[in-house]
């Protein structure tokens, strides 16, 4: 058994070294150690490394000087791991099994089993929509790897521009470009929703007529599709729209609500909770519509293009009032 200050400096020792073989990659010495850790006899760990006994011997007596100690004792045939190899086994086994996953993640990057797919959202888009459809694309593909970004819609536009996405998912997108590949999903009407301890929770119906709005503080999300066009049917009625609290996203308008800081006027397939109550709204006779968008002429990888037709393929009917 080591003394405590023999002990400590061989530990620091040690993490020196498998630092820097890390950083080296020099693991041929490892992976002989520790097929001799398991046969505890060097004909058979040599044959199993497919090497001679000889070249393993040496690579043995190599790693013992960089560890400063020696790893395996040979008496006869009780052949065994000295206390320094039994302490140091589980460390160069993790060693060596990160390796090994390491290049095996390369490889899968270079055989393309790693699938990279990047989407990014509008503001005004529930990402609730596409989770199950991420959920069964993760299973067709053990290997991908998701990002999910948030922008506005100009923002998203922009991204698709650029090529920092594959896939878009948006309702009518800011600016004309005629590269732009659009696949509408569904077309959806809008919704009064309330916190349940309003009193538009409480009514008999569960409709809301437009005028009922009036004396109500609105929730308006400033990057609404049909912002200009709900505003101008409010402003018939005498409401302006400007007077009412503005939100971004859609974990803020949550918050809001649940604070009863007003009602939201929302697509049907807009974020909720159980603690909100939805109203169909009369007098608004307006749909946005829901699409996927897509670089026309770029070329997309197989895990977007499943991606994409199963988006396409989905029944979307339960917001189509």
């Amino acid at each position: 058994m080591y003394g405590g200050t023999e002990r400590i400096y061989r530990e620091e020792r040690l993490a020196s070294i498998l630092g820097e073989m890390t950083a080296q990659m020099e693991f041929q010495q490892v992976r002989y150690f520790l097929a001799l850790s398991r046969t505890l006899n060097f004909t058979r760990a040599a044959d199993e490394c497919n090497v001679t006994q000889p070249a393993l011997t040496r690579a043995i007596k190599s790693l013992e000087g960089e560890l400063g100690g020696e790893l395996i004792r040979r008496e006869r045939r009780l052949t065994h791991l000295t206390d320094l190899g039994q302490r140091l086994l589980p460390m160069l086994q993790q060693c060596y099994d990160s390796a090994l996953s390491a290049k095996a993640l390369a490889k899968a990057v270079k055989a393309q089993n790693v699938a990279p797919l990047t989407i990014v959202i509008s503001q005004t888009v529930n990402t609730a929509l596409i989770t199950e459809a991420l959920a069964e694309i993760s299973r067709a593909y053990p290997g991908i790897q998701l990002t999910v970004r948030r922008d506005t819609r100009k923002g998203t536009a922009e991204r698709l521009k650029e090529g920092d996405v594959d896939l878009a998912l948006s309702g009518e997108l800011e600016g004309d470009w005629d590269r732009l590949d659009t696949w509408v999903l569904f077309e959806e009407p809008y919704e009064v929703m309330a916190n349940e301890k309003h009193s538009f929770a409480s009514a008999v119906t569960s409709e809301i007529e437009l005028k009922d709005l009036l004396e109500e503080k609105l929730l308006v999300c400033s990057d609404c599709e049909k912002r200009e066009e709900v505003g101008a049917v409010l402003r018939e009625q005498g409401y302006e729209l400007s007077t009412a609290h503005q939100f971004e996203g859609e974990a803020d308008l949550i918050s809001l609500l649940e604070a009863d800081l007003g009602v939201a006027i929302v697509p049907v397939s807009g974020p909720s909770s159980n603690s909100m109550q939805r109203l169909k709204l009369i007098g608004l006779a307006l749909n946005r519509s829901v699409a996927v968008y897509a670089v026309s002429g770029r070329q997309r990888s197989a895990v977007a293009g499943s991606f994409l037709n199963l988006l396409r393929s989905a029944d979307w009917s339960q917001y189509e009032h």
